[in-house]
């Protein structure tokens, strides 16, 4: 019996089998591979690695987004192992495309957000030439996923802030003259300014939302992926990103206004950044709430057969 299940075990392919790597020359293709990926687009990488440390409580999160797309491949590793692979030549059309949209968007028209879509298209060109498309179906998520790690270019920025910069402002100044006429402080909103007992507090492009809703999709997303077996439980979690950051955003400002009372230095600087990084807690528990209900909405069809 043990002898059996041995070679039963010994007969199913390791993920690193499938996809070649246990065989020197695919270990030595997939590090040349890697190491031409790193020269080709390592000016893109040490640019967003710049913004990552300037603008760490916006796009911080960008560090880890390729650890999170690895662990979604480990994930993955037993129907890899039994996922045939086959060259699929017209993969090398996206790749040849990737490459030339990427040194455009460096030489033409300078754009970051746009050169890391082409480094990723590129990334997905070679897995489809070299995989095939049956194993791009289990790739695919994770390729998407880095995506994440791409900071948004100022001019979509600028555009997509101002009414979650005004939706914010509303919101908190709502939640702060109730609380205001509770505990007998004066409240003034004027567009996107907060006066708190007449000190003012601009609801900043930092308190807009907009980062905070990237820093909640990524995460959302990968929740998604991790915990929800149906496409529409996906798709859910994902949508459900931006009310629960928008949200979590008023809140923000809520507490930076409340803090303004004891002093109006504690509304700025590293009291806002720390407020933030702590709201990223109670959203990942909003997450897993909703991914507890949707579960247990789901009929386990298995379960009700068995009875």
């Amino acid at each position: 019996m043990t002898s059996i299940s041995a070679r039963q075990e010994s007969a199913t392919p390791k993920p690193t089998d499938r996809l070649g790597l246990s065989e020197p020359v695919g270990m030595a293709m997939f590090l040349v591979l890697a190491a031409a990926l790193v020269l080709v687009f390592f000016r893109w990488m040490l640019k967003q690695n710049d913004f990552s440390v300037k603008y760490s409580e916006d796009w911080g999160h960008a560090w880890f987004i390729p650890f999170i797309a690895g662990f979604l491949l480990w994930r993955q590793r037993d129907r890899i192992a039994r996922t045939p692979r086959e060259v699929f030549w017209p993969g090398i059309l996206p790749v040849i495309v990737g490459i030339a949209c990427y040194f455009f968007f460096i030489i033409v028209i300078p754009n970051h957000m746009l050169q890391g879509g082409s480094m990723i298209l590129t990334i997905f060109g070679l897995a489809l030439m070299l995989l095939g498309p049956s194993m791009m179906t289990l790739l695919f998520p994770a390729i998407a996923y880095l995506g994440f790690a791409v900071t948004i270019s100022q001019q979509v920025m600028e555009k997509a802030t101002f009414a979650l910069k005004l939706i914010a402002s509303a919101g908190a100044g709502f939640v702060l003259e109730v609380l205001g006429a509770l505990f007998r402080f004066d409240v003034v909103v004027n567009g996107n300014l907060i006066y708190v007992d007449g000190n003012p507090m601009n609801v900043a492009d930092a308190c807009s939302g907009m980062r905070t809703v990237v820093a909640f999709l990524a995460l959302a997303a990968a929740v998604a992926l991790l915990s929800c077996p149906y496409w529409w439980q996906r798709v859910a979690l994902v949508m459900l990103a931006v009310p629960v950051a928008i949200v979590l955003n008023i809140v923000r400002v809520v507490i930076l206004g409340l803090l303004m009372q004891v002093d109006p230095e504690l509304a700025s600087g590293g009291a806002h950044t720390l407020i933030g990084t702590l709201l990223l807690v109670p959203g990942l528990g909003a997450f897993m709430l909703v991914v507890w209900a949707l579960n247990r909405a789901v009929i386990d069809e298995t379960a009700e057969v068995a009875t």
